[in-house]
């Protein structure tokens, strides 16, 4: 397992964007698995023929079952720049997520307040404030329907762990493939059905309006859902 010219989505003497395997793990974990960090140190390290190895900052994360954009930092100043556009919500997060059951409306803001069970590494979420949770928000669109699976869009304004898995699935839309959040067992994806499609921002360089697209995996059941983009 390797990062390639295909994987990368952007660069510049700043930042490298990938757009990430669903299983790869972002940074090293209990697995002891090669992480993406590795990797694209890797990758960056080959093509710049550094052989002392090359600098890499982790800005934001993807849990390991999902797939898609992904930015790293390849400069101090570009790592402390973008964290600071990150902490102040000026990113905006959009990600695709396929579910089964439809939901009531076409579209939506979702607000719940969610707390983290550290034993069963699950998140739950509440419609009222709850001591030691956080108060999370998302936008979601009903984007089309193809085979009985429905195509949302998914726009978190908060960023907190396992956000839009926890909130789609307490909605009554659990992600296709997420068994850890309702999605029934049986199903023979290995990933889950959640896509980090896109990342905009003012580059913190350039200052220039910066859109960032990753195309959808290529594993047969999500390309088809290109028709409905």
């Amino acid at each position: 397992m390797r990062i390639t010219e295909k994987d990368v989505i952007y660069e510049d003497n700043h930042y490298i964007a990938i757009n990430k395997r669903a299983g790869d793990i972002v940074q090293v974990d209990i697995t002891g698995d090669k992480s993406l960090e590795e990797l694209v140190k890797e990758f960056l390290a080959a093509k710049y023929a550094k052989p002392n190895g090359a600098f890499l900052g982790v800005i934001h994360r993807l849990d390991r079952p999902v797939s898609g954009m992904i930015i790293f930092a390849k400069t101090s100043k570009g790592l402390d720049r973008m964290n600071r556009l990150f902490h102040d919500r000026k990113v905006s997060k959009t990600y695709l997520a396929l579910v089964r059951n439809r939901p009531e409306e076409m579209s939506g803001t979702l607000k719940n307040w969610l707390l983290r069970d550290r034993k069963k590494m699950v998140t739950k979420a509440y419609d009222r404030e709850i001591k030691g949770g956080s108060f999370a928000q998302l936008d979601y669109q009903v984007i089309g329907e193809l085979d009985g699976f429905y195509l949302l869009r998914v726009n978190p304004l908060t960023g907190r762990t396992h956000q839009i898995r926890c909130q789609l699935a307490y909605m009554g839309c659990p992600i296709v493939g997420d068994n850890k959040y309702g999605y029934p067992r049986g199903s023979l994806r290995r990933s889950i059905c959640l896509h980090s499609r896109s990342l905009s921002f003012i580059h913190p360089i350039k200052e220039e309006q910066t859109m960032l697209i990753a195309d959808l995996p290529q594993d047969g059941f999500w390309e088809k859902f290109n028709a409905l983009l």
